[in-house]
């Protein structure tokens, strides 16, 4: 009797993380379950191109602690169109997969949850360091953002301290100011702006001379490149170009802070934009853990022929959402935890 095959893929931006799922589904899969496994190369594109690679447990040694992802990824959409999308599903039987595990952020799984409706046995595992996705606590590779961002603004504490400097730090964050509050707040920003929040320039510029008042002559300012001021109702981006799902590039915010305060305030204002090197490097214990919970979970889900599901942290538990529900909408950032950051502005 012929195995069950399983197909895995990586889609969207690269995360730490994402080998450890990997390993997890399927060295469960082989093990436990005798399945055998098909990586799909390069995301959803693996897919439209049956381009593909054996798994096995050989191919696992050694990339637990690895960031990136040994399958590739991009950002093809095949839910733009009908067409790509029955492309999809056809590829899907012909390579005589059982089921698919779909590792991404929403628009990954925005795909994984049209494929679903067409009758594709599909489980969905969550990752973004954006820590966005809607239906779990947490996502795969925002723990190691946060602490790659929080070492980062631990090193320009003592750049700002030598020169009265104000540093502005723009870190990733295009709907939900997750990273920029987690690492503002460990790092002791004395001011977070976030997207769910717009800001008057002026305020920041308020909580600046507060803490020079006190004596204290630089100043830390984190800001999540989606966050805008009160009188912009739209993101800066650094140009008009938009990637499959529709997504401009941001960028520029960081800039934008920095150069009005320098106007408003007359303190020399510098930026640094942390970009890809948030989501770069070896993932932190947390997310190796988190992401080998999650595999463990979601190729159980595929024994079980639990289709449709997201595996999902809740407190301490590994649960299934319905993939739908997952991507229906963006976590904002708790308010609750943003009036604990607020307390310390200034």
């Amino acid at each position: 009797m012929a195995k069950a095959v399983v197909g895995v893929l990586t889609g969207g931006g690269d995360c730490p993380g994402l080998n450890a799922a990997i390993r997890a589904i399927v060295r469960k899969g082989i093990d436990s379950y005798h399945y055998e496994f098909l990586g799909l190369r390069n995301g959803w594109a693996g897919l439209l191109e049956k381009n593909t690679m054996p798994l096995d447990k050989k191919m696992l040694s050694g990339i637990l602690h690895k960031g990136g992802t040994i399958l590739g990824t991009s950002r093809t959409n095949l839910g733009k169109s009908s067409e790509l999308l029955n492309a999809g599903v056809e590829n899907y039987h012909k390579l005589g997969l059982h089921a698919l595990v779909a590792i991404g952020g929403d628009d990954t799984l925005s795909v994984a949850s049209k494929l679903y409706s067409k009758g594709v046995n599909i489980v969905a595992v969550p990752k973004t360091i954006d820590n966005d996705l809607d239906a779990t606590d947490q996502t795969i590779g925002f723990d190691t953002a946060v602490t790659i961002a929080t070492e980062a603004i631990d090193r320009l504490h003592s750049t700002a301290e030598s020169h009265d400097r104000v540093m502005v730090i723009e870190v990733m964050g295009r709907h939900a100011g997750w990273i920029a509050a987690y690492s503002g707040l460990a790092s002791g920003a004395d001011a977070i702006l976030i997207p769910e929040h717009p800001f008057d320039i002026k305020d920041v510029c308020k909580l600046i001379e507060k803490r020079r008042a006190r004596g204290r002559n630089f100043s830390i300012i984190v800001v999540a490149e989606g966050a805008v001021p009160k009188d912009k109702d739209s993101f800066f981006t650094k140009d008009d170009k938009v990637d499959e799902f529709g997504h401009v590039t941001l960028g520029g915010i960081g800039y934008y802070v920095a150069k009005r305060i320098e106007e408003l305030t007359g303190i020399e204002s510098r930026t640094t934009i942390l970009g890809y090197i948030q989501r770069g490097g070896m993932p932190s214990a947390y997310d190796r853990i988190l992401a080998t919970r999650y595999g463990i979970k979601a190729i159980d889900l595929v024994h079980e022929g639990l289709f449709g599901k997201m595996v999902a942290l809740k407190g301490n538990k590994i649960k299934s959402v319905v993939i739908e529900k997952a991507v229906s909408k963006n976590r904002k950032l708790d308010k609750d935890f943003f009036d604990i950051a607020r307390v310390f502005f200034g």
